[in-house]
């Protein structure tokens, strides 16, 4: 939302204020630092292992404080977080209208990606303005859901507009791109690892971590594995990798060593739904550890595979894009369909005519 958000503030027929509920304070506080915004209500919501439901209460409560002192024409939420769904929520019950950014995504299927699928359908179910970034997502709302089609708009996503303004804005003496550079041996090809989802909690990460030791073994790879705090990932993924000396396990990246190691890395492997639109504007092959993504377009033109979490699957596909040229040209497009990082402008001049 950084680039929307920044021109939204350079428009003076706006009045335009930044909330943020900190559902992921380390997360929150870089990108905000990055892109040199200052939130104009902060909740600081984050609380050690608070479950769904005591986060999507508390959220609720607060947002509707900053409803009643703001009162906004329009509230804009993004994409699929408890967040999202819980803003547009308090919204509705004061009677403000919403816009959605990153509309119409789905697989369908409740439980995967959870809670993010049922997010998604709740905040449709709210929305007045749905700014779907794809023809599919047009179609998942309209045609399936019953969304009046005056109120469905086809925008791109802004993932690409700051994905763009963050690669011209990368600090190389940065701490983090310092650390990654010494890691880094210039004759290896760099896996970019990430992992994050609830649905592969267990016995799926398991799995992903005996691949990437596999993978690992290999003299022409190392891999680079940003690691997620929360402990069911992060005890895991140190019991089963800290051993291997091509597996560099690292801290959690700040937006701008991410994107920088990721337009360096050979291909990616990723459970992430955000890594899935971004990649191929970087041209990098994404395999995805999941079975069903609400994003079969970049599945649709072959620059993301889904892999799903079983072993063989995982390093048959990676040994593939390391070994098979033509394996890896064709998941190299020169086609993004989720934007062209026009996506911020689009929308401002919706609600400007609106």
């Amino acid at each position: 939302m950084a680039p929307l958000v920044l021109k939204l503030k350079e428009n003076t027929l706006l009045n335009t204020k930044l909330c943020v509920t900190a559902q992921h304070r380390e997360m929150l506080d870089q990108v905000l630092h990055f892109f040199k915004l200052t939130a104009d209500y902060d909740l600081d919501l984050m609380q050690k292992n608070q479950s769904l439901n005591k986060l999507a209460s508390r959220i609720l409560d607060a947002v509707d404080d900053v409803l009643l002192d703001f009162n906004p024409d329009v509230v804009l939420v993004h994409g699929d977080t408890t967040t999202s769904s819980m803003a547009a929520l308090a919204a509705f019950h004061r009677n403000i209208k919403v816009a959605h950014v990153e509309a119409g995504l789905r697989t369908y299927n409740k439980h995967a990606p959870f809670p993010e699928e049922i997010n998604r359908q709740l905040t449709a179910r709210l929305a007045d303005y749905h700014f779907a970034p794809t023809i599919g997502a047009i179609e998942n709302l309209i045609k399936n859901e019953g969304v009046r089609s005056e109120n469905v708009y086809n925008t791109g996503n802004t993932v690409i507009d700051a994905l763009l303004l963050g690669l011209q804005n990368i600090n190389q003496q940065k701490d983090q791109i310092v650390k990654l550079k010494k890691y880094l041996v210039p004759n290896k090809r760099t896996i970019l690892v990430t992992g994050h989802r609830r649905e592969n909690f267990g016995d799926n990460f398991i799995s992903l971590c005996k691949a990437l030791n596999t993978l690992a073994n290999r003299e022409d790879v190392q891999i680079v594995f940003p690691v997620h705090l929360n402990p069911k990932i992060k005890d895991i993924a140190y019991d089963h990798l800290k051993a291997n000396e091509n597996i560099y396990l690292s801290e959690p990246l700040d937006y701008e060593a991410f994107i920088w190691i990721m337009n360096e890395c050979h291909f990616i492997i990723t459970d992430s739904g955000g890594i899935q639109e971004e990649a191929p504007t970087l041209k990098k092959p994404v395999l995805v550890t999941r079975d069903l993504t609400e994003r079969m377009e970049a599945v649709d033109l072959r620059v993301v595979k889904l892999t799903g979490s079983a072993y063989d699957s995982i390093v048959k596909n990676s040994v593939a894009l390391l070994e098979n040229k033509e394996f890896y040209n064709q998941m190299v497009s020169s086609f993004n369909p989720y934007g062209d990082g026009k996506t911020s402008e689009k929308i401002i001049n919706i609600l400007m005519k609106e």
